[in-house]
Parts: structure tokens; sequence; C-alpha cells
């Protein structure tokens, strides 16, 4: 069994699922009924993992299991399975921080890596909300809160250095997903490589990512964030498919990714699929009046995402009356020492931005040019038509990347997308902008 760690490990399938569940009482109760009663479904659409909803008379549930390779890829790409381990060890450390806005785990199989958690229904994926153009204006809020106390509370800045310690040893285990970020986010695009999907229309904005030394350093520079800035736990792949959500409720899933690293990569990423959806959005056949005013909310949505964000993030560390190494208590008791600890604050902060703003544009070239591309440009059936939509995003990564002075607040990031409208299949003209 490829990547697998114990002998007992067998793959679940639909047809094996009820008998496992009755073998878990507590599950079994929850759902009702016996055997007979349960109506199963696999459901899974992602890349990585099996999973399956469940439903009995008394209740639902989601099952999914890690598979010892990549499912869209299948066996030719191993995958270790115990990223479930992480993905549970995660969401017991968000819980205390983050309530609600994750699902609730009820159960963990540690030698089949098969977890068992709250069915989310009738919740849908925001990634399918967004193509659709249906506007969920509680998510921006809910994930900046979600985002901002995750990264808070397990920073430096809220525990001994040792509490931080302790969750870098254990996630450091999670070098298998780890290897993904670093490869499909800062190294594939970049180079010739199969698992690249590049279409004929944008091969040429792909040889010019190529050859393109200043925007390589650049992006080494977001690289050597991402493997040196250990600042707090992250979610490490929080983007518009891991999030589902209804009129009044936004959960985050899947956080089978999470490492210690910088804080910005989760803004960045999910600031990066709001843009996306912006770009895309014009060719998904909603008519202009309509295109226009779905386009609007995007762009409002990311300005109160960071905005919610900053002021969450700065809310929980002003007040924070525990013990922390980050910036100690003691130093900073008096009013002027007070009044300097307020400018760390805020510099922390803008530090923070100026991260995600960089990891944001790499995460949108990695979902144009590399592997995993995602369904708001897929859905887009010309290629050429699809591609035009594409270069817009590239334009506007690549310029955040090669120009980053241009871009030191959220309210500039926003203005510029239009900017980028229409930039075409050759990239030569626009790198300039």
């Amino acid at each position: 069994m490829l990547d697998n760690p114990n002998s007992d490990y067998r793959i679940l399938t639909l047809a094996d699922l009820p008998a496992y569940l009755a073998g878990l009482p507590d599950i079994a109760a929850m759902l009702g009924g016996g055997t007979a009663d349960w109506r199963c479904e696999d459901v899974a659409d992602g890349n990585l993992n099996s999973v399956f909803l469940v439903d009995g008379p008394a209740g639902g549930l989601c099952v999914k299991q890690a598979l010892p390779y990549v499912r869209v890829a299948g066996e030719s790409w191993p995958m270790d399975v115990r990223r479930a381990f992480f993905e549970v060890s995660y969401a017991r450390r968000m819980a205390p921080f983050v309530g609600s806005l994750a699902p609730a785990i009820h159960h963990f199989d540690a030698a089949q890596f098969i977890i068992v958690m709250e069915k989310l229904a009738p919740h849908i994926i925001l990634r399918s909300a967004l193509i659709a153009g249906a506007h969920h204006p509680r998510v921006p809020v809910d994930v900046a809160d979600y985002i901002a106390a995750a990264s808070f509370h397990t920073s430096d800045l809220a525990a001994p250095f040792e509490t931080k310690a302790a969750d870098q040893a254990l996630f450091a285990g999670n070098i298998g997903l780890q290897r993904i970020s670093v490869d499909l986010v800062f190294t594939d695009p970049y180079v010739i490589h199969e698992r690249n999907r590049v279409t004929v229309p944008l091969a040429g904005w792909a040889a010019a990512f190529r050859a393109d030394i200043d925007l390589k350093e650049a992006v080494t520079r977001a690289r050597l964030a991402y493997l040196t800035h250990a600042q707090s736990l992250l979610h490490g792949d929080l983007h518009s498919g891991s999030i589902m959500v209804t009129a009044t409720e936004t959960r985050v899933i899947d956080g089978e990714f999470a490492l210690i690293g910088p804080s910005g990569f989760d803004i960045g990423n999910f600031i990066a699929h709001y843009v996306m959806a912006w770009f895309a959005k014009p060719f998904h056949g909603s008519g202009p009046a309509e295109t226009a005013r779905f386009r609007d909310l995007l762009a409002a949505d990311i300005l109160v995402f960071w905005q919610r964000f900053e002021a969450q993030f700065l809310a929980h560390w002003r007040g924070f009356a525990g013990a922390a190494d980050g910036l100690p208590a003691s130093h900073f008791a008096d009013p002027v020492a007070a009044a300097r600890a307020e400018t760390m604050r805020r510099s922390y902060v803008a530090d923070l931005f100026r991260d995600a703003v960089m990891f944001m544009a790499c995460k949108i070239i990695r979902r144009v040019l590399g592997f995993a591309q995602i369904a708001d440009f897929l859905v887009i059936p010309d290629e050429v038509v699809r591609a035009q939509a594409q270069a817009a995003a590239l334009a506007f990564a690549r310029s955040v990347l090669l120009h980053p002075a241009r871009y030191g607040d959220i309210a500039a990031v926003v203005a510029a997308m239009p900017r980028f409208e229409g930039a075409g299949l050759d990239p030569a003209p626009t790198r300039l902008l």
C-alpha cells in the first residue's frame, strides 16, 4: 500500500461504509436506526480524499478517508495518509478559538485514517456559489474572524514560546502536504513540468513567466517567507473550495495542509480566490448589468475581509492579558511604552498585509498555470475566451509581485484590478502596468 504507515489500512468503499459505521456505537447512534435505514453517497470532488455523506433517521454525518495517493492523479502520485491525523490535530487546536466556524469532529480512526465529522447541510461550497452569482455577505466577515483568531492565538503573541514550539514539533511531520505547496505554488508554474496545465492560448504567458528573472526573484522571496516565517498555525489551503456556506453560516473545512508558517499565507489565499472570481465573472454568461453588480460585491467583500481581519486581530492583541513571549506586557506598562506597543502592533499587521498580497499573487499564478486549476475559469467553455480571463488575472498577479510598492493597502489592490482587464494573450504590453 502506497505511503501506508500500517499494514491494517484498507481503502473504504461505499459498500463497506454501513458496516464500518455500525461498528462505532456512538456514531451509529447519531445516525439512528440500522444499516438498512442509512443512505450513503460518495461525494468526493476534491483532489486528495474519499468523502461520503451518510443520512439516517436521527441525523447525518460526513466520512472522509485519506487515500494513499492523490485521488485525481491515481497511484502514480503517492501521498501520505497521515495527513488525516494532521487535519484532526489542526481542528482540535482551532476549536477553542473558532468555535462553530468549523465542523465538529466526532471520531478519528488512527489506523484507517478516517474522520467522521458533522455533515454540513444545506451548506454549499463557496466556489460554487461564486460561480453561480450567489452573494454571501457573511463570508468575508466570518473568514476574517476565523483567520484573525487562529493567527493570533497560535502565535508567540498569545502564549509562551513553548506552546508554539509544541505546535511546530507536531505539524513539522506534515511534510508531504507542505511539499505540495512548495512545488505547486512556488516552483512548477515557473518551469516546464508535466503537472502544469497550460493551454495553447496561454503558452506565451507561461513562457514569459519562465523567462522573467525579476518575477522569479519575487516568487523566491515569497517561497522563503513560506519556509522561514514561523508565525502561527495555518490552515494551509484556505480558499473558496475549502469553505462551505449558507445564507447565515460559514464553515471552514479541510485543514489537512496545516503547518506553522506565515500568517499572511491564509489571508492571501482567500483574497486570491475572490480576485480570480472577479476576473472570471464576465465570462459566466450573466449579462453586463448582473456581472457589474456581482463584481462590485466581490470587490467590496475583499475590502471588508481585510478591514475586518485587521480590526479583529488588533482587538485580540489589545485585549490579551495572558503571558506571552512575543510582546511582553512588562516592557510596555507605562503610557509612553504603551503607545510604542500600539505602533509595533500596527507595524506587525502592515507586515502581514505585505505578505498576504505577495502570497495572493503567487496563488493566482499557481491556479492559472499549474496543477489543480479552479472551476471559476474552467467552466468557461471556449479555451481562447477562458485564456483571456486568465491572462488578465496573470497580468494583475505579475504586477503585484514586480511592483509591490503600488499595492500598499487593500484599497489599492482592489482599485488596480480593472486596469488589467483585456490584458490579452501577449504578455509583453502589460508588464510595466
